[in-house]
């Protein structure tokens, strides 16, 4: 199994994201048309371009004024934090490594070094697509942001929440011509190793992505 070692530099590396677009080349009703979970990947990188859109679709800014995003969200709580596993030589501009999404700015910040794709494998009970996907995005949730405003209800928020930003992130890969499939089968302690998450990020799904073979 792959090591994973932390970041350790004096200050986390931030790329800044490509700007996202929001005018695509299919219409949303073909994006439903064709939506499909896929899980058998060619081994052609993405590039920087598209993990942008990806992760604007699941997570971006579309209102600056309020911070309102590209899925709704209870009360405005957001409780989700997106994390992007990436493989050597897997996206074009970037190492291979641990990077946490960060809305606001629309950027990446490197969380760990190595790649953490056969740790995340086995941590999904041994899903090949897992390890074979250019990248996988990891979503997490911090409960208690929306439960501390509903309650024990603010679980089930969470859950619905988590049920947008993943068919956000579908309907985007298709339209880019990618492929990708929501993976709910995992155990969630070794998820949050592989990542090394704080105790309080509860991780939901893991999204493989890349070009269907």
């Amino acid at each position: 199994m792959t090591e994973i070692e932390p970041y350790l530099g004096p200050t986390p590396p931030k790329i800044k994201l490509p700007t996202p677009t929001t005018v695509g080349p299919i219409s949303m009703e073909e994006a439903l048309a064709k939506r499909r979970s896929i899980r058998d990947y060619t081994k052609d990188p993405l590039n920087l371009k598209q993990v942008s859109q990806l992760l604007w679709a699941a997570q971006g800014i579309t209102e600056t004024r309020y911070g309102l995003r590209t899925a709704p969200s209870a009360g405005g709580t957001y409780p989700l934090e997106l994390y992007v596993v990436v493989a050597e030589d897997s996206v074009t501009e970037l190492r291979a490594g641990v990077y946490q999404y960060v809305p606001g700015d629309h950027s990446l910040v490197l969380k760990s070094i190595a790649d953490a794709r056969s740790a995340l494998a086995v941590a999904a009970l041994g899903q090949k697509w897992v390890a074979e996907a250019q990248i996988n995005i990891v979503i997490a949730a911090i409960y208690e942001r929306t439960t501390r405003v509903y309650g024990d209800r603010g679980v089930r928020y969470v859950h619905m929440e988590v049920g947008h930003v993943g068919q956000n992130i579908y309907l985007q890969a298709t339209a880019l011509g990618l492929g990708t499939v929501v993976i709910g089968t995992f155990h969630d302690e070794e998820v949050q190793r592989v990542l090394m998450l704080p105790s309080e990020q509860k991780p939901l799904y893991i999204m493989p992505v890349g070009r269907p073979r």
